[in-house]
């Protein structure tokens, strides 16, 4: 695969409801590191899931980011080299990696229920629980089962060397186990979908919540498995309420939508997002455009980023 020396990053949101604060601040700090670098900008919409994902909302999603002083050089609308730019319209790209890791006999059928795998689940544990491996070596179908499909993953450390959060190490056979490559009604898992879209438009960077940073080494296993260069990865703290928990309608309309149509400027939400991740000393409403100059990723906070109360004040205050 071609490498390219221009860096390529991407802003890739689900599309299954109104772009909220959460998603503006990974947005606006994906958009920062790639237009600071000169880089080429990439919006990608990941609706794997058609029970939750509408078109409309991919809509509303480009009208809010546009609103937030946010561009990019390829997408759904801009169109672009390596589209399309929906996950729903890349099936057959997916299925073709898929193929790939089925001859090389990495890929096997899996009849367990979610809820045969949640009974088998230690009890008390908030921690993900590795797959046991009981469909890895059976030798037939089961009736009246569609199986999902597994990799079937080797054993081995994965390591690598996130921009912001430092070393990470992982034994995915041994922590998590076979993962799911395609669900039970065909529908092809994020965990491959993702690989293949990074790797085929050419994405350098990817800079993302560090609520995806537990999943990066099963996707560089993919990335090795499939004989492609992955990216380097750069995971921010997320937005976090005052009581600890990730933002959410719990805290209030969150919704830049609503934000919006409540008088907030976009200059007001863009300088209390620079504020949070540490790009400005003290508070000032400022357009995206001005914080590229500024931006630094040592800068950015590790640490989970709480808004309080007065942030939230000085949001609707304007």
């Amino acid at each position: 695969m071609t490498v390219t020396a221009t860096m390529r990053g991407r802003f890739a949101p689900s599309p299954t409801g109104e772009i909220h604060l959460g998603n503006a601040w990974a947005a606006l700090l994906a958009w920062l590191q790639v237009r600071a670098a000169g880089g080429t900008m990439v919006l990608r919409m990941e609706d794997l899931d058609p029970d939750r994902s509408r078109s409309r909302y991919a809509e509303l999603l480009q009208e809010d980011l546009h609103w937030l002083g946010l561009d990019w050089d390829e997408g759904p609308a801009t169109g672009g080299e390596y589209g399309p730019y929906f996950q729903s319209e890349r099936t057959a790209l997916y299925q073709m990696a898929f193929d790939r890791l089925t001859v090389a006999d990495l890929v096997y059928p899996c009849f367990c229920t979610r809820a045969e795998l949640a009974a088998a689940a230690p009890h008390g544990s908030d921690r993900e629980t590795p797959y046991p491996g009981t469909c890895r070596n059976r030798l037939g179908p089961l009736p009246n089962r569609r199986p999902a499909a597994r990799l079937r993953v080797p054993a081995g450390i994965v390591s690598f060397t996130d921009q912001l959060q430092g070393e990470h190490s992982q034994d995915v056979a041994a922590e998590i186990g076979d993962f799911v490559l395609r669900r039970a009604d065909g529908t092809f898992a994020y965990q491959l979908a993702v690989v293949v879209d990074d790797a085929l438009m050419r994405i350098t960077h990817v800079l993302r919540g560090d609520d995806l940073l537990a999943s990066t080494p099963r996707q560089l296993l993919l990335y090795r498995l499939l004989g492609w260069e992955p990216p380097v990865f750069t995971h921010v703290p997320l937005l976090l309420g005052e009581d600890g928990h990730r933002l959410s309608k719990r805290h209030g309309d969150v919704s830049i939508r609503s934000l919006r149509q409540r008088g907030v400027r976009p200059e007001t939400i863009v300088g209390s997002l620079a504020t949070a991740a540490g790009l400005l000393e003290a508070f000032r409403p400022l357009p995206a455009s001005e914080l590229i100059a500024r931006f630094d990723l040592a800068k950015v906070k590790k640490q989970p980023v709480i808004i309080t109360g007065e942030s939230w004040r000085r949001l609707l205050n304007g």
